[in-house]
């Protein structure tokens, strides 16, 4: 196999697939490649990912006087509001130390500081809900960091065939082939630069697609998050959990003429404070916390503060330090910003929040299975328990690195058993034609973000989640017609996944009878105590069929 394409005879198969070329996927191919034939796939470009967009960096507790293993569990606990897998977060916590380290011998270099004694260590950022300085970091440009060394030993790999621009657009399951026994075989993937969709077999097949943000109409996730690897699995029969947890990152630059650019929490860390147009500060009256509460209060608190007023956004204020200080830690912010005329050591950055992380995803156990034997899920496509109802700062590429390396032991335990897949059926698009509507996709997509942000946003009703089903009824029709009368594209498949993501956040939100970490209802906005938190838990035979 070449690095770049795959051959057209025989069918092309690998050991394992994997979908996604951000942290998890690549940290898991090359965890495997040493043993096993793997291939990444990537919908565009392979840094196109959350992973290299992510400024802050990742948890893990380094500093043994003044930090614990305990203390970032009880933090991780208290921002995940009851419903965090408790077992499930200790051993992604204690696995922090190991996975950094594991990123220094692939190559990423972490911003160091001298220590008490002389000697170099790490620096250490603090982020809201932490209570202690743990963030590891590259600069501001953390993901940028981690993605592009992973690359770089990926491609360098004999046994890691890298596919940029291919798209999954269905797995492959011995049931849908009629055979008794569940298990995956492959997936139908699209190539978007030929237009032509194979059948790829696998012993393994690994979801690593990332979130599903793009379902709103603001995010400061990549164009690439449209909940793919949740839509798949849905339809190949997994279940998904606690999709109502969508997190709005609190500090997203408003700019008419940006693209939406995250400020980092770590801003907040080092002293920032959130103010009105009036210089104000507000955070006072929602949190003794401040500016470092857990992100579900302060996007709250913003978006109280704009509707309040009938103001476009609110301001983040680092300009009490230095201007030495903000190019050292927020070089990237910093520049990115003067490029906009704000000048962030002399006047506030505009923010509104913003859709930025899925807390659920893929019902998936400790070694990242899912539902069907040899289909895995690791990252933020996942629901591992880990993040509960609210996602803590800089625990996402944590998740990724530790659940990466549960799913390396458990494939390799079992792969060598597991039969060949068999050749495959070709992809058959006999029926199909070429489309002379595409104006239909792009409306359709519009529509759907635009009633997913109006109405099932950062403050939800009852009427506002009917109001978004019907819409959602209505768009499912057109869409499934569409796509069974024309060829696919890459906005077609990303359309069709992202109003199954739709559906399946307003039904979590209209399951759960209470306000909840990141889910807020004005019908019920108090917490319940009278009973044990429970997840959401949909399953595809008995909720609805896609």
């Amino acid at each position: 196999m070449s690095s770049h394409t795959v051959s057209q005879s025989p069918q092309p198969y690998f050991d394992v697939l994997i979908a996604g070329s951000g942290g998890a996927g690549l940290s898991l191919a090359l965890h495997l490649a040493d043993s096993y034939q793997v291939a990444v796939l990537a919908k565009f470009e392979l840094t196109e990912c959350s992973t290299f967009y992510a400024q802050g960096g990742i948890s893990a507790v380094f500093d043994d006087q003044h930090d614990s293993i305990e203390s970032h569990i009880e933090d991780t606990l208290i921002a995940g509001a009851g419903l965090c897998d408790q077992e499930i977060v200790r051993l992604t916590v204690s696995k922090g130390r190991q996975s950094i380290e594991w990123l220094r011998t692939q190559g990423v270099s972490f911003t160091e500081e001298k220590g008490e004694n002389g000697k170099k260590q790490l620096h250490l950022n603090r982020e809201g809900g932490h209570s202690h300085r743990r963030i590891v970091h590259s600069d501001d440009a953390t993901g940028k960091a981690v993605s592009l060394s992973l690359i770089d030993r990926a491609k360098a790999h004999p046994n890691i065939t890298l596919l940029a621009y291919h798209n999954v657009v269905e797995l492959i399951t011995a049931e849908k082939l009629g055979e008794t026994e569940q298990r995956i075989k492959g997936a139908y993937v699209f190539d978007c630069k030929t237009g032509k969709t194979r059948a790829i077999g696998a012993k393994i097949v690994v979801l690593a697609t990332g979130g599903a943000n793009k379902v709103y109409l603001y995010s400061t996730n990549p164009h690439i998050s449209s909940g793919d690897g949740i839509a798949l699995a849905w339809r190949a029969g997994c279940r998904v959990s606690n999709m109502e947890f969508m997190q709005f990152h609190p500090t997203c630059l408003y700019h008419p003429s940006a693209r939406s650019f995250l400020i980092s929490e770590a801003v907040r860390g080092e002293g920032g404070r959130l103010i009105l147009p009036n210089g104000e500060r507000f955070m006072r009256r929602y949190d003794a916390r401040m500016e470092l509460a857990p992100r579900d209060i302060v996007a709250r608190a913003i978006d109280s503060e704009i509707k309040k007023h009938g103001i476009d956004c609110v301001y983040l204020d680092i300009s009490h330090q230095s201007r030495e200080f903000i190019q050292k830690h927020f070089p990237t912010i910093y520049l990115q910003c003067l490029e906009l005329d704000i000048d962030i050591s002399q006047q506030p950055i505009p923010v509104v929040p913003a859709a930025h992380y899925t807390c659920g995803g893929v019902v998936t156990d400790s070694h990242a299975r899912t539902d069907i034997p040899g289909l895995y899920a690791v990252g933020e496509v996942a629901c591992t328990g880990l993040h509960g109802a609210n996602r803590m700062a800089s625990n996402s590429l944590l998740e990724c690195l530790v659940f990466a390396e549960q799913a390396n032991q458990d494939i390799r335990r079992c792969i060598d058993d597991i039969p060949l897949p068999g050749r495959l059926p070709e992809w058959d698009e006999s029926q199909v034609s070429d489309s002379d509507e595409e104006v239909v996709i792009s409306h359709n997509w519009d529509e759907l973000r635009r009633f997913m942000w109006d109405y099932v946003g950062i403050v939800r009703t009852n009427k506002r989640l009917e109001r978004a089903m019907n819409r959602l009824e209505l768009l499912k029709v057109e869409i499934a017609e569409y796509y069974g009368r024309f060829r696919i594209s890459s906005d077609l498949l990303e359309l069709r996944n992202l109003v199954i993501v739709a559906e399946l956040i307003i039904r979590c939100a209209q399951q759960r009878k209470e306000s909840r970490g990141l889910h807020y209802t004005k019908d019920y906005p108090e917490t319940d105590h009278h009973n044990p938190p429970q997840n959401t838990i949909l399953i595809p035979e008995k909720k609805f069929k896609s």
